[in-house]
């Protein structure tokens, strides 16, 4: 609930780095350095001889940054990340200093053909001369994060409530035997393409032979319903993941009796498993079925033009959040383990069982 209420965009994502910075320090165990690009690699203490796994999250949310302050009233900004347009002109924003003091703000106009960001001219309520500066965050203005009936309603679920799964996890498997080459990636600017993930990719920040899982909070589907657990998500709207990696998690999750889980394709949205994977790493990914994605409340409605585009927390399952540490756990610790029923020993025993209506 910390992390999903920390403001963030691409770029600028300084703030939730501090957090985890702050976080890490009181761990034991664990080494955090960045890459040159500024993602965050957290790796254990102790040695392994095993090939690493990575679970990797993304440190930003769609949002806004200060371009620069028009008068004492109104400020220029460009939005980072992907929303529709009818959602922008009449919200609510607040804009963040660098003492993390908020300003609360209207969109009075939206220049959506501005490169390479769309771009708002927002009005402030008070009058704040000098105070905000160029490249300041800002965000849509919401209360804090609260449970209601077992979800979460957060600022920022996609990804920052990835990057809490993925920190519980690594605290959980760092007591376990034998698996000191679980690391975490946690990845910048990929609500502007992937950028982080990109640069981290073709420059190596994690070994080629690193095994990769990806977390992502995704948008909810009727057939990919909130609460019916994570998803071991086999593709995105772009690409299919590693069928190496996603069979091998397959295979183990099918072996777990009573834990609630579903393997979907997610079309939603394009993730940093399509990124990896092109860079030939073995990536699949796991993700939280998400409400209101990027914030947007009825989306179908509004592209329909039958529903009034209005600005509204993310929404995920806390019952699905606490799954996805424990589906993390069990994939890390038996993936390196022999399984009793793969996929090609069941095709060789089919093939030797009906093989003679072949002569």
């Amino acid at each position: 609930m910390e992390i999903t209420d920390i403001p963030t965009a691409a770029g600028q994502e300084w703030r939730v780095v501090d957090w985890i910075e702050a976080w890490a320090k009181r761990q034991g165990g664990i080494t955090l350095k960045k890459d040159r690009f500024g993602n965050l690699l957290i790796t254990q203490t102790r040695k392994s001889t095993k090939k690493p796994i990575y679970i990797t999250a993304h440190l930003d949310h769609p949002a806004f940054v200060v371009r620069k302050q028009i008068d004492e009233l109104h400020l220029e900004m460009e939005f980072r990340g992907g929303v529709n347009d009818a959602y922008f002109v009449g919200a609510r924003v607040e804009v963040f200093d660098n003492d993390d003091n908020g300003y609360i703000g209207t969109i009075q106009s939206l220049d959506a053909k501005a490169k390479p960001f769309k771009r708002v001219v927002v009005k402030l309520k008070k009058g704040v001369a000098g105070i905000l500066l160029k490249d300041d965050v800002a965000r849509w203005h919401f209360k804090p994060p609260v449970v209601k009936n077992g979800l979460l309603h957060a600022p920022a679920c996609d990804d920052l409530a990835g990057v809490a799964a993925a920190l519980c996890a690594l605290d959980n498997i760092k007591k376990l035997p034998a698996l000191g080459n679980v690391g975490v990636l946690l990845t910048r600017a990929e609500e502007i393409g992937f950028v982080g993930a990109i640069a981290a990719a073709k420059h190596r920040s994690v070994p080629k032979s690193s095994r990769l899982l990806c977390l992502e909070t995704s948008r909810s589907f009727p057939e990919s319903p909130i609460g019916d657990g994570p998803i071991l998500r086999v593709g995105d709207k772009t690409s299919v993941f590693g069928p190496e990696l996603t069979n091998a998690a397959t295979e183990i999750m099918n072996a777990q009796k009573n834990f609630s889980w579903q393997r979907k394709l997610m079309p939603g949205g394009t993730c940093e498993s399509t990124a990896f994977c092109d860079f030939g790493y073995l990536s699949t990914c796991l993700c939280l079925a998400l409400g209101n994605y990027h914030n947007m409340k009825d989306i179908d409605g509004v592209l329909q033009k039958n529903k009034p585009a209005k600005i509204a927390p993310e929404v995920i399952s806390v019952n699905d959040f606490h799954r996805l540490v424990d589906m993390l756990k069990i994939i890390c610790r038996d993936l390196d383990k022999p399984r009793k029923a793969t996929l090609r020993r069941a095709l060789d025993a089919r093939l030797k069982w009906h093989k003679k209506l072949l002569s």
